[in-house]
């Protein structure tokens, strides 16, 4: 709606998956280059931990757009609370490029499925990785090992492929009373809030993904974003997003402060209602 008013060619602030909206925060780019490593390297389990609303998702999509086809496939795991016997059959049906769930056959062989399948991915020069999505909804020992069992595939002496696990620190004083995963974990990564500067940053650096070709938002603005939103980029999306509907609506020529703590004051009243 408000595109051609401010001269953008998209919508700057949805939450996507498109890598070029990426903000190299400081925290942010050391978890990329932490789990690169990681994986670059062929380690068996690495963590990504953020809380609700940080960018998971898409620092896991910018990683895989960074590394190319160098490492891959890429398994990703959306519930992660299936059963074995689901999860195996999922994983080899992914693994092989194909529909999960085509036909029903004993468990041993589609282990020895997967198994082959990691062995090939591996002959072509290629790494393989598992993405377990919001890991810290597992709550029974037994899915637990269930995914620690996945990392005893190997090719030949070689680590198979890497679990990647992507969580919300709940999941850490689990992992501390799991001692068979800490040993496995290679790699840690704590995702933080934006400070006040990098708020300013990201939100420069969505804009000009977008078509903007001047700043749209005052000083004023991009402070009431940092304050309101605590850094955190979702929250900074939706204000942003509202913020630029409202200044629109009323004829402006940049957001300033007031915009931005209106649409604030309508989200957060809506929400208590």
């Amino acid at each position: 709606m408000y595109r051609a008013y401010w001269q953008l060619t998209e919508r700057p602030f949805e939450n996507s998956l498109d890598w070029r909206f990426y903000y190299p925060s400081q925290s942010h780019q050391a978890a990329v280059v932490k789990l690169r490593y990681a994986l670059e390297n062929r380690s068996e389990a690495a963590l990504l931990v953020a809380e609700p609303g940080m960018g998971k998702t898409l620092l896991v999509a910018m990683l895989q757009h960074a590394l190319g086809e160098q490492v891959g496939p890429w398994i990703e795991i959306p519930f992660p609370q299936m059963r074995w016997e689901e999860l195996v059959v999922y994983v080899a049906d992914l693994l092989e490029g194909r529909s999960a769930g085509a036909e029903h056959v004993p468990l041993y062989q589609t282990v020895r499925r997967i198994q082959r399948l990691v062995a090939e991915a591996v002959q072509a020069g290629r790494h393989p990785v598992l993405v377990v999505e919001d890991a810290h909804l597992i709550t029974d020992p037994r899915h637990w090992d269930d995914l620690r069992l996945l990392l005893n595939i190997r090719a030949g002496q070689r680590v198979g492929w890497t679990l990647l696990l992507v969580a919300q620190p709940g999941l850490l004083p689990l992992l501390e009373r799991m001692p068979s995963w800490e040993d496995r974990l290679s790699i840690k990564c704590l995702v933080r809030p934006f400070s006040c500067m990098e708020t300013a940053g990201y939100v420069a650096h969505r804009l000009k993904v977008a078509g903007a070709t001047r700043e749209l938002f005052d000083p004023s603005a991009l402070d009431a974003l940092h304050q309101l939103s605590q850094g955190v980029p979702r929250r900074i999306n939706r204000l942003a997003d509202l913020a630029l509907l409202l200044a629109y609506a009323e004829d402006q020529d940049s957001i300033r402060a007031e915009h931005v703590e209106a649409v604030a004051e309508e989200i957060y009243r809506l929400a208590s209602t």
